[in-house]
């Protein structure tokens, strides 16, 4: 028989440290053999954490391992990192010490170990351009998202004076609700001049429109009402700020020239930034991803904030959906798949692929038919999922290789699908010793 040979456990990072992270102190433990204390308790305070760093530089520490607690451990990730130090930031769930007695010090020894036999890998973090470029556009989303609960309150102020406005006008802020809504606080109760503001894109008629905006115009209502609409106003002057200082980071991220031959397709994206943004996206990344169906110009700079145009750190395009949680699980016990869902993640790039994929729905494009053929198989949520899979590996085959994306439409999709059953069938039933003879077409 042949002899089995235990695998031993060797020291990929000897000089490596573990930190704890906490809101108010982090405990840092190195190998024993580097200080007479080689667990200590830091505070968060910037001058404690320069203490942190030299002393790790005295203790010829070159790797660090730390849990992606919160918010807390950004400060001190970027120290480690300008000291010139390599930092890995692992999920807590992935270090999750045996059974026993746990404490801060137990942890940091924990991930310090494990960091040493280098079982421990670094999630991934985007270059610091893009981290800055991610955080205005987040700090952008959050503004729409506080925008929109101003938005509500108009309308419930509108809806307790039974001003039946948003029955008939679908965006109570778009330019006719808007002039309606502004001159009902500066003190008009004219339902007919009222009516009048409407655009002429809006079906309802001023009749309707006149009607809807008999009310009862109580005092404290109309206060709700103006409050709520100055709030909506101060959002918009910050999400100003937002697109100047977004247009100015883009402009310095611009490594491509940019040739726009294909017309812009046309966009209902009402929160899109009032630059051109896909202009700036193509110099940043040299492809138009707004070339995808489903991906629009906002779909498109989420993804690329978050992730960034530079694909290097993933190996392969089933990395890539691995890392953003589209791909399907892998479950398996004793021979038998116990689950094949995707994993449950936060990743905002995957939600971005995923509202894209929804709005695939009534896409005459190849991507549009793929979509509808999986709602039709599986669940919704399933296709959803799947049909983002799609797009992911869609963009990064895009920002690999340089190569734009070509839409070959919905009848040639249906037609080589209508193929693939059809080779399907015919061997099958070659196997089970029958011939297909395809039936004349009935003229």
């Amino acid at each position: 028989m042949a002899k089995f040979k235990r695998s031993k456990l060797e020291l990929i990072h000897p000089n490596a440290a573990g930190i704890d992270i906490g809101s108010a102190s982090h405990f840092v433990a190195v190998p024993p053999d580097r200080d007479n204390k080689p667990v200590r308790e830091f505070k968060s305070f910037t001058a404690d954490l320069n203490g942190l760093a030299d002393w790790l530089e005295a203790c010829e520490i070159d790797t660090v391992a730390m849990e992606s607690t919160g918010v807390y451990w950004i400060p001190l990730y970027e120290l480690l990192e300008s000291r010139g130090l390599t930092v890995y930031l692992v999920n807590a769930r992935h270090v999750r010490n045996v059974s026993g007695w746990k404490s801060d010090v137990l942890d940091c020894q924990w991930l310090q170990q494990l960091m040493s036999f280098g079982l421990l890998s670094g999630a991934f973090r985007p270059k610091d351009e893009i981290c800055a470029l991610r955080a205005i556009s987040r700090q952008r989303d959050m503004l729409i998202r506080y925008q929109a609960r101003h938005v509500q309150h108009m309308q419930k102020a509108l809806a307790q004076m039974n001003i039946q406005l948003a029955n008939v006008i679908s965006d109570i802020v778009g330019e006719t609700g808007q002039k309606i809504v502004r001159a009902i606080i500066t003190g008009e109760r004219d339902g007919h001049i009222l009516a009048n503001l409407k655009s002429n894109r809006i079906r309802a008629g001023k009749d309707e429109i006149e009607k809807s905006l008999i009310g009862n115009w109580r005092e404290e209502h109309l206060f709700a009402l103006k409050q709520a609409m100055s709030l909506y106003d101060a959002y918009s002057e910050r999400l100003t700020e937002c697109d100047r200082q977004l247009e100015t980071m883009l402009a310095a991220l611009q490594v491509h020239k940019v040739e726009i031959c294909q017309k812009k397709r046309r966009s209902n994206v009402k929160n899109a930034p009032k630059f051109d943004l896909r202009a700036h996206l193509i110099g940043m990344c040299g492809v138009d991803l707004t070339r995808i169906d489903g991906i629009e110009v906002t779909i498109a700079m989420k993804v690329l904030s978050e992730v960034g145009a530079d694909m290097s750190r993933f190996k392969s395009a089933k990395q890539f959906a691995s890392w953003l949680g589209l791909c399907p699980g892998t479950k398996i016990s004793g021979g038998k798949v116990l689950s094949g869902a995707s994993k449950r993640t936060a990743n905002r790039a995957a939600q971005a692929l995923r509202m894209a994929a929804v709005s695939l729905k009534s896409s005459q494009s190849a991507l549009g038919a793929y979509y509808r053929r999986l709602c039709g198989r599986l669940d919704k949520a399933k296709a959803i999922t799947a049909t983002a899979h799609k797009l992911a590996r869609l963009i990064y085959t895009m920002l690999t290789k340089g190569t734009e994306y070509v839409d070959k439409g919905q009848e040639y999709y249906e037609e080589r699908y209508r193929q693939r059953v059809l080779h399907h069938l015919t061997v099958r039933a070659r196997k089970l010793g029958f011939n297909l003879t395809p039936v004349p077409e009935a003229t």
